[in-house]
């Protein structure tokens, strides 16, 4: 019997091992432990480890309360959309966008309205169309680095445009924007948070993405009366969230370990998007695709009758696991599939794409 092959995956958008900083963070934690043992050990309370929400806040240049700390974003999330959406709200969601985020706002029961996602980020020509032919919208979802599962950034010039639309009709942007660490080339673009002037922007980020992905720990910087909501929610929900790995965050971003982690973070994730997008070149001609500039993810459309579906079960069976781009979009496309290169070697991306290219010739 022939040997099943082994196992690749282009799913998990997650650092692999070989790129965590693990003495980093082993010293960290025992920093942590040593230096505020009461800190780390007892229950907080909601807005997190009070050292760590303080260097969130001197980042982003906000008051302390303007930032909760919380288990990892998915969490920051959800407290937010309880707080703002309400069953029957029309919430603006980039297409395609990410497939946790649609489910959460669809559990909600909110008015998806899905905008085109261009290579420059989300059309702001026809979200400026919706928004002037009445619609009223509470919430605009946006990831404006990286974006998952296409990969492509929001240029400065719309980032700007959407923060003035969020002030003229009077609705709020999530600014979901995990990625931001993981440019490894192009030019860094300011946060919407930074460009707002009313409190129109509400801004989460991750350290699941740069420090490890079983850190668990995200956080929310908004206006000082939407964050002190969601503490009360927070307070109701888990009394605190992990303090312990709060406080080995707050030594790892504190004591140098943070930079240089990414530095090693990012010049992987460069390699790794080239390999791949090499190897689809070679291997798959039909695949378009957007080089990426960071992050960890590149969205493959191919030919309008290829079923993306279809390719994920082909591929499963030449053991590689991709995401259908049908997860990610509330419409009927199924040409499109995200690969994440953040967890496999350049030398499972050859292996990988070669699987792939088979998996596609065979349909």
């Amino acid at each position: 019997m022939a040997e099943e092959p082994a196992p690749i995956s282009f799913a998990r958008g997650a650092p692999s091992l070989d790129i965590i900083d693990v003495e980093g963070l082993k010293a960290a934690a025992d920093r942590a432990f040593t230096n505020d043992p009461a800190g780390s050990f007892a229950y907080g309370t909601s807005v997190g480890y009070k050292p760590l929400r303080a260097w969130i806040a001197e980042r982003h240049g906000v008051a302390e309360e303007q930032v909760l700390v919380t288990n990892g974003s998915m969490q920051a999330d959800a407290f937010l959309f309880d707080t703002l959406v309400q069953p029957g709200d029309t919430v603006v969601v980039e297409r395609p966008s990410y497939d946790r985020t649609l489910l959460s706002l669809k559990g909600r029961d909110a008015d998806l309205q899905a905008v085109p996602l261009a290579e420059d980020g989300v059309d702001v020509e026809a979200m400026a169309a919706l928004l002037a032919g009445g619609t009223k919208v509470s919430l605009a979802h946006l990831i404006p680095n990286f974006q998952n599962p296409a990969g492509y950034s929001l240029s400065g010039q719309k980032r700007r445009a959407l923060v003035a639309l969020a002030r003229e009709y009077e609705f709020t942007i999530f600014e979901d924007d995990p990625y931001v660490e993981l440019r490894f080339s192009g030019e860094r673009q300011p946060t919407m948070l930074s460009l707002s002037t009313t409190g129109e922007v509400v801004y989460a980020s991750s350290f699941s993405k740069t420090v490890c992905p079983g850190i668990r720990v995200g956080y929310l910087v908004g206006p000082a009366e939407v964050i002190a909501t969601i503490a009360k929610l927070a307070t109701g929900t888990y009394i605190s969230p992990n303090m312990v790995a709060q406080s080995i965050v707050n030594e790892f971003v504190r004591g140098g370990s943070f930079d240089t982690s990414i530095a090693t973070v990012k010049t992987a994730l460069a390699e790794r998007a080239e390999r791949l997008c090499a190897g689809l070149r070679e291997h798959i001609p039909d695949a378009q695709f957007v080089e990426p500039e960071g992050g960890y993810f590149l969205w493959v459309t191919l030919p309008e009758n290829v079923d993306g579906d279809a390719l994920f079960a082909a591929a499963a069976e030449r053991g590689v696991q991709i995401v259908k781009g049908s997860d990610f979009l509330l419409d009927d496309a199924k040409n499109a599939i995200r690969l994440a290169y953040s967890g496999v070697t350049p030398a499972q991306i050859d292996e990988g794409v070669r699987r792939l290219a088979e998996a596609y010739r065979s349909l």
